[in-house]
């Protein structure tokens, strides 16, 4: 769901993509483990890619 509505708010903002490229998503998918870290950790370290 979350690459299906992504992938139209794109498109409208930059309608431009349509013509350009057919899909912006593949089929696959992308899952990892964080190993013995808490969870407030996980969640500082995404907080902090937000600004990169």
């Amino acid at each position: 769901m979350m690459k299906g509505r992504s992938s139209r708010y794109l498109r409208r903002e930059f309608p431009w993509l349509k013509s350009r490229i057919p899909s912006l998503w593949t089929n696959s998918y992308f899952v990892s483990t964080v190993g013995g870290t808490t969870l407030d950790i996980v969640k500082q370290y995404i907080e902090n890619q937000k600004g990169v």
